[in-house]
């Protein structure tokens, strides 16, 4: 294992016990942002970077009863808690790393990623990896509770120029990873940046053509 991948588990690990009790009001948050997806019955969604699975009812409601949901993480505590709380009833959960998905190319029609991308080694990388999983003009969701300016000061930190989830920044990296932002929301109370899957046999659109 990475020296990266251990520090992920380790840092998740140590505060997947109480996970959801330091967060215990976060479930509207997860189920507009899910809502933002615009999933449809019969729908393929990942949740990466699931965590101990707050996404999963949301997620399971969107796609009802015909449609697949799965759960992946890196942190096998993170999982056991998602167990306990009964949130593998709603989709299934896979101990996996983003950077290799045990999915088929192509094979889902949307990703929703909570909290994720500030936790990726490789982000254009790891963006790739879900691009390939997702088909032609299917849909991510990176999203967070809360802001980037409310995340900072709740760590005590300042935000700095090369945020990944600065928009400057979010935006051409995607476009880099076979992906195409939407939309853009950064404010207090939530985070939340859509993207469409390119398709891949196409050139990418200019910026006058977005």
């Amino acid at each position: 294992m990475s020296d990266d991948r251990r520090h992920v588990q380790e840092f998740f690990a140590a505060r997947a016990a109480d996970w959801d009790s330091r967060f215990p009001d976060d479930g509207p948050a997860y189920a507009a942002a899910v809502a933002e997806l615009g999933l449809r019955p019969g729908d393929r969604v990942l949740d990466a970077g699931c965590g101990t699975g707050r996404a999963l009812p949301p997620l399971r409601t969107a796609v009802g009863p015909s449609g697949l949901v799965v759960g992946v993480d890196l942190t096998p505590a993170m999982l056991a808690t998602a167990v306990r709380a009964g949130r593998d009833r709603e989709g299934r959960l896979l101990l996996a790393d983003v950077s290799a998905l045990p999915l088929r190319s192509a094979s889902l029609d949307a990703v929703f990623a909570a909290g994720l991308v500030s936790h990726l080694p490789h982000p254009a990388r790891n963006l790739r990896e879900l691009a390939r999983v997702v088909r032609p003009g299917g849909r991510l969701a990176l999203f967070h509770p809360i802001g980037r300016a409310a995340l900072a000061a709740r760590n005590g930190r300042q935000i700095t120029p090369d945020d990944l989830r600065a928009e400057s920044v979010l935006r051409p990296l995607l476009a880099g990873s076979g992906w195409r932002m939407t939309s853009y929301v950064d404010r207090d109370d939530r985070f939340l940046s859509l993207a469409v899957r390119e398709n891949p046999g196409q050139p990418a659109a200019s910026p006058g053509h977005r």
